[in-house]
């Protein structure tokens, strides 16, 4: 892997800056930590292009704030965004802002590479965003209307209990309809199914 691949870490939290610096260093990535988004923003022009893993919940500037801003500024690098337990609207805001991944803390040391895989694959192939786009719309063509509207309630970030009143049905017949379009899209989790329905234009 050599030192190509670097990991911009974003943390307010010095023990995760040190635990996940120290896994990534063991898996052979750079790792330049920040302690803020002001920092990351001030110093990421003059930096080498990598992967950006961002906290959500930080003082001055949150993670979605962050990400804005590497928007306006240019700053096209792929981000895998940190999010505390049930922060489930701020991941879904982040992914339709384009976020490659959401990792829910702690995060496992196997989940946080598969991650960063998939993010280097993207600043690797810049050029896949019509790809990805295509196979996701091939995907849920596959989906029943029903799953469809199930789907498309999961990208607005709404819990399963607020999708069922919004259908007229029951919370346990959105949970069967959830468990088959995943099965059907082939995911197995929440931001691997927003990524299919964010990249088809959901």
């Amino acid at each position: 892997m050599g030192d190509s691949r670097i990991v911009h870490l974003v943390d307010d939290e010095e023990a995760i800056r040190k635990s996940a610096g120290f896994v990534l260093s063991r898996a052979g990535y750079k790792v330049l930590p920040y302690h803020s988004g002001t920092e990351f923003l001030k110093r990421a022009k003059a930096e080498p292009k990598g992967c950006v893993l961002l906290d959500v919940r930080m003082p001055e500037m949150d993670g979605l704030q962050v990400q804005s801003a590497m928007a306006d500024c240019g700053i096209d690098m792929p981000v895998i965004v940190l999010t505390g337990h049930g922060d489930v609207t701020v991941a879904v805001q982040a992914m339709k802002a384009g976020a490659v991944e959401f990792l829910e803390k702690p995060f496992e040391k196997a989940a946080l590479l598969a991650a960063l895989e998939r993010a280097f694959t993207r600043l690797e192939r810049s050029d896949n965003r019509e790809l990805e786009e295509r196979e996701a719309r091939t995907r849920i063509a596959a989906l029943t209307p029903r799953e469809r509207e199930i789907l498309v309630g999961l990208a607005k970030g709404y819990p399963n209990k607020t999708i069922a009143y919004d259908l007229g049905c029951s919370s346990r017949t959105v949970e069967v309809h959830r468990a088959s379009l995943m099965h059907k899209l082939d995911v197995h989790s929440l931001s691997d199914l927003l990524r299919i329905a964010f990249a088809a234009g959901l």
